[in-house]
Formats: structure tokens, sequence, C-alpha cells
């Protein structure tokens, strides 16, 4: 990979939404007599993770205009997210909003996405974007899963990649919002066509092969367009495959509290630290520090780390198996 970041400006499509946190930790949702509310979403909480950690960030998005969708916009602003880009909706269309637990086994996470506002985003909404402004344009694959949003997101990286900027594609499966797997597969896998860097775990990749060829099709697609794939493989920590580099880097050794959110937060440091002008294997490293971190923390855009607690941490914590 060898383009450069030209500037710390990131633009972020995909999903923003209300988090509910069954109250206190480790209390089950069916238990719980209180819940914490906390910014969630999967291009949210990217966003947040690299404007803590030095970068600029804009959400390409739209909330429901009612008191979720303010509660979402008024939690982007607080975390420093430009919102110039993020529309609001109004009917029946409602945010996303995510009940979940603080347990690191058997964690639940209830998932409403019920005529989801975020796949509302449409072709005049890109049409307004000035990519110019931005590095780099980076999506989460659960914004390609249905229309308006699907072809917006596409337009919007044909343009992006047209003004020169650095496509990114955290390919973000999520089953229930895909028709099938094979409509998921065919999509995303011509989105990924248009990416400089892939991001995805076992499963996801799993998908686009369309079945166990996950890890050869992962450097397939490096070696055979110049691009970045980083395969994640949870507590396995992650291959980063570079052209004709390879980088095995392991997970950080760490209490977790729950397993949501390290997805967001490795793409969040690992953009941050590639801004910086990291070498692959250190921004795997720093995006694998901000997961750590994270997952040992309540919340996920809340528990997001600045790039000084992320240093802290990777000079006190050793990786797993050293």
């Amino acid at each position: 990979m060898t383009k450069n970041f030209r500037n710390n400006h990131f633009l972020v499509i995909g999903r923003a939404g209300m988090d509910l946190y069954a109250d206190p930790p480790g209390t089950e949702i069916e238990q719980a007599s209180h819940f914490t509310s906390a910014l969630g979403g999967s291009a949210a909480n990217i966003a947040v993770a690299i404007t803590q950690q030095g970068g600029h960030c804009a959400l390409c998005t739209a909330v429901s205009d009612d008191a979720v969708g303010r509660f979402t916009l008024k939690a982007l602003a607080d975390y420093g997210v430009d919102t110039k880009y993020v529309s609001t909706i109004g009917g029946e269309a409602r945010n996303s909003l995510a009940v979940v637990e603080t347990r690191a086994v058997n964690c639940q996470s209830v998932i409403y996405r019920n005529n989801a506002a975020d796949f509302a985003v449409t072709l005049r909404d890109i049409a307004q974007i000035q990519f110019s402004n931005y590095a780099a344009l980076i999506v989460t694959g659960t914004a390609l899963a249905l229309e308006p949003s699907r072809s917006a997101t596409l337009s919007a990286m044909t343009m992006a990649k047209a003004q020169g900027l650095i496509i990114i594609i955290d390919l973000d499966y999520r089953p229930y919002s895909w028709v099938s797997q094979s409509e998921a597969q065919s999509v995303c896998s011509a989105a990924a066509e248009l990416c400089d860097i892939i991001v995805g775990n076992d499963d996801e990749f799993a998908v686009l092969a369309q079945g166990p060829q996950g890890l050869q099709l992962a450097e397939h697609l490096s070696q055979a367009a110049n691009r970045t794939v980083i395969y994640k493989m949870g507590s396995n920590g992650c291959i980063v495959f570079d052209q004709q580099q390879r980088f095995d880097v392991p997970i950080f050794k760490v209490d977790a509290l729950k397993p949501t959110g390290a997805g967001d937060a490795f793409m969040g440091g690992l953009i941050a630290a590639r801004m910086r002008k990291a070498t692959w294997e250190e921004a795997a490293r720093q995006g694998a520090a901000t997961a750590a971190i994270v997952v040992s923390k309540v919340g996920c855009a809340p528990a997001m780390p600045t790039s000084k607690e992320v240093e802290e941490f990777i000079l006190t914590h050793s990786l797993q198996g050293k």
C-alpha cells in the first residue's frame, strides 16, 4: 500500500444510534432495572475512535427526527465529530438502537433496526460532500445492505476514488441487515474492488469467499491490486497482508468486561496510527491496543481512548503469547 494520507481529515459513512447498557456491569438485560445510554453504531464508533486519537472526522448518515435522533446528533458533536453531512429523516424512520450487556461471557446484544434511518441516505446527500477536503473515505459494510443507502455509498466510493482519496471498508457483515448472504457477497465484493484497504474478520471473509477460503481470498485481494488487507481473528489477533508482505499481530493481554466495540476500536486505532505515518505492523498493534482498552471498559464510544492512553497501554501491557 503505497498511498499516504494527505491530511488527518476523514469521512465515514454508516450508522449512528443509541446504545442502552444494562447497569451495573454484569447484569443480564432481563434482570436489569437500570440502563445507561451512550452513542453507538459502528460508523459513529469509528469516527469517535479516530477523533479521540487526533484525527478529524465527518460522519455521513441519517438520523430520525425525534428525541433519539437528537440524542445521537448531540453525542456526535460532543465527541467532536462533524455532523454537517448528517440528515434528519421524518415519518416512520427510526434510529438504530442496541440494548447491550457488559459481560465477557454470554454477552447478549439486542439490535433494533426496523426501518432504520441510516438506510435512508441518498445520492442527493452524497452530492453535497466536498470530497477534496478529506484524506480518506471509510465505509462500513452495513451501509451497503439496503437501498437507497447502497447506491449512495457506492457512488460516494467512486467519487472519492476519482478525487484521490484512500478508500477503506470495514466489511461489518450483519446478517440481519441483508436479504441473503449471496447478496452480501456480491455487493461487498464489488465494493471491495474499489478499496485500497479492506478490514474484516474471518467470518466476513468467509462470506466474500463463499466458503472456508477466506484467508486465501484476503491474501489474493492484497496481491491482486496493490491493496492492504487486514484479516481479523478475534482472540488469535490479526494478519496484515500488504502487497507481498505479511505481518501476524497478536492481541494484548487484558481482563475483558465485554466483547462489543473491539472491531470499531481496532479500525479507529489502525487508521489513527497510519495517519501518523506508522508502519502497518505498528498500526495493527495500535489497533489491537485500542480494542483491548475498549473491551475492558463500559460502553463503546465512551471507552475510546486518546492517543496518549494508547501509548501508555502499549508500554505497560504484553502481547498474547509474549
